[in-house]
């Protein structure tokens, strides 16, 4: 069976497969793909079984980075927590991957990487050049409770960090305007430098409002007029995700970001969510863990894998 290579910003059967495949989410989407051309260059290709003009049964889809710095590679995709393959068996995944895997030696790419929630044991057996990158924690909640069960969920700690920022008449805003970006990437900017890593460009998040419209929410709680947390989150059918979140550790003791969470959590209740899905996290990043876990989520592993093998 041969592998066809389709654009997946322009060709309408991806965006047909978007609205039917059981394992899509927000990453898949030509929005969120053309946030990452707009910002970065990358150049999103999606790989399936289907012959051209036949309706898409599966994809996976990848973003080739050519860089002067860290060389040239596939991810699937970049900056996204996972992005899972839209298989109907493991055989078309084993195929998808076969080919990426040729197409990565013809064009010397470092590496594949992707970023499936989980592959089959078959898969790993039958695929030698995979080997296993990175691990993460992912978080997830159920929404499918009553609002009560899901705020009893929370630690004592959280429940009492909300009741907090209550008393203490935080302000809070949801959208996505000019100046709530503002706000946010004040504070984001603030946190990344705080961990020591370089902030992404607000270019990027301007991009992603652009292209996924009211599909992103930005929340920020105020004291008095001072942006004291935020956080981005990504709406997708049933699933709302939490992208970013940051903070002036000054106003920590104020609850601001279970704060947020609280209200995150309800709004997508009220708009018909299931799940919330809090993100990976790094296995050494206690603090993160620790907070997710004291908001009731599931925690289960995340693994990246690489194909950096010979032909």
């Amino acid at each position: 069976m041969g592998i066809a290579r389709i654009d997946p910003i322009q060709d309408h059967r991806w965006h047909a497969l978007m609205e039917r495949h059981p394992d899509v989410c927000i990453f898949h989407t030509p929005g969120w793909l053309e946030a990452l051309r707009r910002t970065y260059g990358f150049e999103p290709v999606a790989y399936t079984t289907a012959r051209t003009g036949q309706e898409l049964e599966n994809g996976l889809v990848m973003c080739n980075v050519d860089s002067w710095l860290t060389g040239k590679r596939s991810v699937s995709l970049p900056f996204s927590d996972h992005c899972h393959p839209l298989v109907d068996s493991a055989g078309a995944l084993e195929e998808l991957l076969s080919a990426i895997h040729a197409d990565r030696h013809r064009a010397q790419r470092k590496f594949v990487e992707i970023r499936p929630l989980a592959l089959p044991l078959s898969t790993l057996n039958n695929v030698p050049y995979l080997g296993t990158h990175k691990s993460f924690y992912l978080h997830t909640l159920d929404l499918s409770r009553s609002v009560a069960d899901i705020f009893s969920s929370f630690s004592k700690s959280e429940r009492n960090a909300v009741r907090r920022a209550e008393r203490e008449n935080l302000v809070y805003q949801a959208g996505r305007s000019r100046s709530q970006l503002s706000g946010f990437y004040h504070l984001y900017v603030l946190t990344r430098r705080r961990h020591g890593v370089p902030p992404q460009p607000i270019k990027w998040f301007s991009n992603l409002i652009d292209c996924l419209g009211g599909q992103v929410t930005i929340r920020i709680a105020f004291k008095d007029s001072t942006p004291v947390a935020a956080t981005l989150t990504l709406t997708f059918k049933r699933r709302i995700i939490y992208k970013y979140g940051c903070s002036d550790r000054k106003f920590n003791s104020l609850g601001a970001m279970p704060f947020l969470c609280w209200k995150a959590i309800q709004e997508a209740k009220y708009q018909g969510a299931t799940e919330f899905d809090l993100g990976r996290s790094d296995l050494h990043h206690d603090g993160l863990i620790d907070f997710k876990d004291r908001l009731g989520a599931n925690r289960s592993t995340l693994v990246y894998y690489r194909d950096t093998g010979p032909r």
